[in-house]
């Protein structure tokens, strides 16, 4: 996906989520009036704001998340500094994971400030250029402030949500129209929850474009460490799967470990090649419209569209 495509993306989600929030807004304030609506929308502006700013340690509890000292990993600390003055962000806080699956997340609050985290089987899974590569996606969530963007832009799902599950058990003895409005705000509330999940997965091609032009040969080797994960995480989770879990906080991985089957299925099957002739057979494969049709419930792109965007970018 080029640069332009990603940009009218984003401007065709923002005007979705504008447009549907503004008219669901407008219905519903002429049923319920502006007080009940005002009280709605602080007690869903207040849930956001504390979740957000505590999120990142319920992550830290949820994960099993510690800081990783320079003495643990000099190389990956020194790949860090060097990795966030390209981006020109300040180093963020390197963590570590004890979770098996191979992954990596970008996570931080006023409170906390910008974390980067591996986990443990990351480090094991994966080559130095391939981790290095993971870091660099990771540090364009931070440069990009997607954890602040989707943390706005879950403000307005969430704020439906509320007014729908107020209205369409309310008692008022204008219970009918409550009904009505109920309704309306739950079909609003799928709707944003749509375009949000569009917004993620955009965000997650800005992030591999960021990480392709940190350093050369960064396209290939954002792809063959997506490959690696998906390959790995697969391999885990067959392993043990008990041990393996994503939360609800899977929207921050780079890679959503509850597809990793379905990932390697849609690309060529599960059989194991390396990673550059991995990721060679993914660009010949034709995406589904079915596969399509699923990427609009997922957090994430599909495989196949991100690795043949990443190829599309090392070629170019």
């Amino acid at each position: 996906m080029s640069l332009n495509k990603l940009r009218l993306s984003m401007a065709g989600t923002a005007a979705v989520i504008i447009g549907v929030s503004t008219i669901g807004l407008a219905l519903i304030m002429s049923s319920l009036g502006t007080l009940n609506l005002t009280s709605l929308i602080l007690l869903a502006a207040g849930f956001n704001l504390l979740q957000w700013l505590l999120a990142p340690y319920l992550i830290n509890l949820t994960y099993r998340v510690k800081p990783m000292s320079p003495d643990q990993n000099p190389e990956l600390h020194s790949s860090l500094e060097e990795l966030s003055r390209r981006s020109g962000i300040k180093t963020p806080k390197l963590m570590v994971s004890s979770i098996p699956i191979p992954n990596a997340f970008a996570y931080g609050s006023p409170l906390s400030g910008s974390h980067v985290a591996v986990t443990r089987g990351l480090l094991d899974a994966l080559d130095v250029e391939q981790v290095n590569a993971v870091v660099g996606h990771e540090l364009g969530h931070i440069k990009h402030r997607d954890m602040h963007l989707m943390m706005m832009a879950s403000f307005l799902p969430s704020l439906f949500y509320i007014i729908a599950r107020s209205t369409m058990f309310s008692r008022d003895r204008d219970r009918g129209s409550y009904g009505l409005v109920g309704a309306a705000s739950l079909l609003v509330y799928f709707v944003l929850s749509l375009a949000n999940l569009g917004l993620s997965r955009t965000r997650e091609y800005y992030a591999d474009m960021h990480s392709a032009g940190l350093t050369p040969g960064g396209a290939r080797k954002m792809g063959e460490a997506l490959a690696r994960i998906s390959q790995a995480t697969y391999r885990t989770q067959m392993l043990t799967p008990r041990q393996v879990g994503s939360g609800s906080f899977k929207a921050l991985f780079i890679s959503d470990p509850d597809r990793a089957s379905r990932d390697l299925s849609e690309m060529h099957g599960t059989g194991f090649a390396g990673d550059s002739e991995f990721v060679d057979q993914m660009a010949a494969r034709r995406v589904s419209g079915f596969e399509s049709f699923l990427e609009l419930f997922s957090t994430h792109p599909n495989m196949v569209k991100r690795l043949r965007a990443l190829r599309a970018l090392e070629s170019g």
